[in-house]
């Protein structure tokens, strides 16, 4: 899970500030990232709440988990103004389901936060993809209330399950087996078609796998995830090449390299030490919260679903 958490925070990092920098991509295929402190956003700042709840419990409790992003909220980390509105008024008392139901004129969040911060999730519960889901659902609810912003959650929680199995078993699964195992899991809906369409797509350039699935300009699950589970399945194997192509294709560059970012970070065991380096060190309560670990799934619960793989 903090493979997944690193993975993550760096994408964001380097998706919210290397296209300012107009470098070449090639400089950052290659691993070259400028020198300083590469800051994230409210994605990785969401996303240590997600694992910080996981490393402290073992599993997601709403209540305690919304408590915590209204909390620890930022607003210097790019949250936009719907969250910043929302996560108010819930530190103000008004109970989160009505706030999260209310959203869009009662239809509930369709927006990508969800599923920005739940890599690491799908990561903690690699043992067990129908929890993943479960908890990804949890983890969702409290602040997207439309049935598209919940299925984005629980794709990438999928996905990233999906990346940690293949790293436990040692086989690296191909991009259409990769895809189908989130696929199989998922209702039906818009970001759920758009998947399939990015399997249809596996083999095609970046280009237009952003022109017809979205690069999270709209801020949405449907406009975002597709992409960045095209992206984490065609380079699951190479952290530096997924995230140069997620900025390649412009949008909400930040977001789709934290999605990507999180689930191929899981496979490969964290991102490049040297971009690790370079990235703004997390919240201290993080790791307050890792010294508080709970015991995770006993191993013989996962050697019993690793030969069942």
């Amino acid at each position: 899970m903090l493979d997944a958490l690193n993975g993550l925070s760096v994408g964001d990092a380097v998706g919210a500030e290397f296209p300012v920098l107009r470098r070449p991509l090639a400089d950052l295929a290659a691993g070259d990232l400028p020198p300083g402190r590469w800051e994230w956003t409210d994605d990785t700042e969401m996303a240590c709440s997600v694992a910080a709840e996981l490393l402290e419990y073992g599993a997601i409790d709403q209540d305690r988990l919304v408590a915590a992003f209204a909390e620890r909220i930022d607003q210097r980390r790019d949250y936009g103004f719907m969250t910043v509105d929302s996560l108010g008024r819930i530190r103000r008392g008004m109970p989160w389901r009505e706030v999260a139901t209310a959203a869009f004129g009662g239809q509930g969040s369709c927006g990508n936060g969800a599923a920005m911060r739940v890599a690491p999730l799908g990561a903690y519960f690699a043992g067990d993809p129908e929890k993943a889901a479960a908890q990804a659902i949890l983890s969702a609810q409290v602040t997207h209330a439309h049935p598209e912003g919940v299925i984005g959650a629980v794709a990438v929680a999928l996905a990233a399950a999906e990346a940690a199995r293949a790293r436990l078993t040692g086989i690296r699964p191909a991009p259409q087996q990769f895809l189908d195992t989130v696929l199989d899991r998922l209702d039906g809906g818009e970001t759920t078609r758009l998947i399939h369409r990015a399997r249809a797509l596996l083999g095609a350039s970046a280009e237009q796998a952003a022109h017809e699935l979205g690069n999270g300009v709209a801020v949405t699950a449907q406009d975002t995830v597709p992409f960045a589970l095209w992206t984490a399945a065609t380079h699951l194997g190479d952290y530096r090449a997924a995230v140069a192509t997620c900025i390649s294709v412009g949008g909400d560059t930040d977001t789709t390299a934290a999605i990507t970012g999180g689930i191929v970070a899981t496979f490969t065991a964290g991102p490049p030490p040297s971009w690790l380096t370079t990235r703004e060190a997390l919240p201290a309560w993080v790791e307050q919260a890792r010294q508080r670990q709970h015991t995770p799934a006993t191993p013989s619960r996962l050697r019993r679903w690793l030969s069942r793989s």
